[in-house]
């Protein structure tokens, strides 16, 4: 009949078929977005590679480092909320071609660095570009993806942390080992110069690589675009009792609560990150190449415990105990580190770090299963990255403190204690404070509830 809608194309869908559309979903989305979200990575931490020769050439103290290091966190957490509500009116591929190549171009005038307060300026405009990244993935993926299929699919594009740093710390030795004094610079300086720009070439290709939503789907049919979306649209419906507005979130207490957890991780992860190779060249390993192949295995690690945290969190369709045991891991690793540092043993120190980097690093893409359970629509978009850059301010703190602490006290030991309890303090709240079961199903969609899994 003449202007009478088709009726839905799902029913004519087999489950099998099912699993293929959202397989090719994945295969078009989650890889490229993970190779941009390395490079970030590799661009974000390269400079705790660069502090090992960069602080001698340049007479700075340990004090600028951490100040250097962290103040990146600042410009993340002003521009993240509007980045990720900018994200959601104009859309994926061009918000991501906006923070790549920014961050590219401020990474290769690292190379140019002179004084602290450069340092400090080009570190605050790094973190401005790259705001909105992590959430915005985030969000990218609620798009495309029911919350029962999008565990593995964060992790994957999560894993992007330990991978780079898996991929990134022989390559910064190699690069630093072999780049010294060609053209009349610096190792650190080249590994910013070549480290950055990748970055702009992604950023470009983003824009014509990624597709914003489904229904701008020409890759899919227009049977499988109607199926994907009917898909989301029932579990919008089923999740009946998350909050909408941003208003509501800002007085909703577990948002609170998300940041607080979070904030208690990510100061294990900044520690990882902006210090690990620091502490192993204090265990002995002062060649280039070789401390980058060993902060290579460490990371390993970590890339493994995001797979299988994120893997065995979808199979047990649970995310609060896979990320509040997985922090717990990650503290006790730190502890053993301190331990092993104040006795001397330093395969104790590298064997501490690795078991910190898969339970710190393993817990981070399941806790992203728990914020929507709480919000949708432009309350998930902004919650997303409200959570995201509040709490990685831990990473404006924690290089700070551990800097400070070293060279108060000439040890990593009591500071590394320190930040263990931190993240234990994490654990507790997400056990105490994040309710086990989500907000009620719909007495309107009582089928699409058994349908999908509920997150507890």
């Amino acid at each position: 009949m003449a202007g009478q809608q088709p009726a839905p194309f799902t029913a004519h869908l087999d489950p099998q078929h099912r699993d293929r559309v959202f397989r090719r979903v994945v295969l078009r989305t989650v890889p490229f977005i993970t190779v941009v979200y390395v490079i970030a990575w590799m661009d974000r931490v390269n400079v705790g590679f660069a502090k090992l020769t960069m602080l001698d050439d340049l007479s700075w103290s340990e004090t600028v480092y951490g100040a250097g290091a962290g103040i990146f966190f600042l410009g993340y957490f002003l521009f993240e909320v509007p980045s990720n509500l900018l994200l959601e009116r104009i859309g994926a591929r061009r918000t991501i071609m906006r923070i790549a190549v920014g961050w590219g171009v401020v990474s290769v005038l690292m190379a140019w660095v002179s004084q602290p307060w450069h340092f400090y300026a080009l570190r605050f405009l790094q973190g401005a570009f790259e705001a909105g990244l992590h959430p915005g993935i985030i969000l990218y993926l609620t798009y495309w993806l029911p919350a029962h299929r999008r565990g593995k699919a964060v992790a994957i594009c999560m894993s992007a942390s330990p991978l780079a740093m898996l991929v990134g710390s022989p390559l910064a030795g190699f690069l630093m080992k072999h780049t010294d004094g060609l053209l009349g610079k610096a190792d650190w300086q080249w590994l910013f110069i070549i480290e950055g720009i990748p970055s702009v070439v992604l950023g470009l290709l983003a824009f014509f690589l990624l597709t914003d939503r489904p229904r701008d789907a020409t890759w899919l049919s227009a049977e499988e675009r109607a199926y994907v979306e009917a898909e989301l649209s029932r579990e919008t419906a089923r999740l009946s009792g998350r909050e909408h507005s941003l208003r509501a979130i800002l007085r909703l207490r577990t948002t609170w609560v998300l940041i607080l957890s979070l904030y208690c991780i990510i100061t294990g992860n900044a520690t990882l990150s902006f210090y690990g190779p620091s502490l192993v060249a204090d265990a002995g390993f002062t060649d280039l190449a070789d401390l980058g192949w060993v902060m290579s295995g460490i990371f390993a690690l970590g890339w493994t415990g995001m797979l299988v945290n994120g893997w065995w969190s979808d199979r047990r369709r649970e995310a609060r105990r896979h990320t509040a045991w997985a922090a717990a891991v990650g503290a006790l690793g730190l502890i053993l580190a301190a331990v092993a540092q104040q006795t001397g043993s330093s395969l104790g120190l590298l064997a501490a770090l690795a078991l910190s980097a898969a339970g710190t690093m393993g817990s981070i893409p399941v806790f992203w299963s728990l914020p929507p359970r709480f919000m949708s629509g432009t309350a998930l978009a902004a919650g997303v990255a409200l959570i995201n850059s509040c709490a990685n301010l831990a990473g404006y703190f924690a290089p700070q403190f551990l800097g400070g602490m070293k060279a108060n006290t000439g040890s990593y030991a009591l500071g590394l204690f320190v930040i263990a309890g931190v993240e234990l303090i994490g654990v507790v709240l997400i056990f105490v404070f994040i309710r086990k079961e989500p907000p009620a199903v719909t007495a309107t969609a009582p089928d699409s509830a058994k349908a999908d899994a509920e997150l507890s």
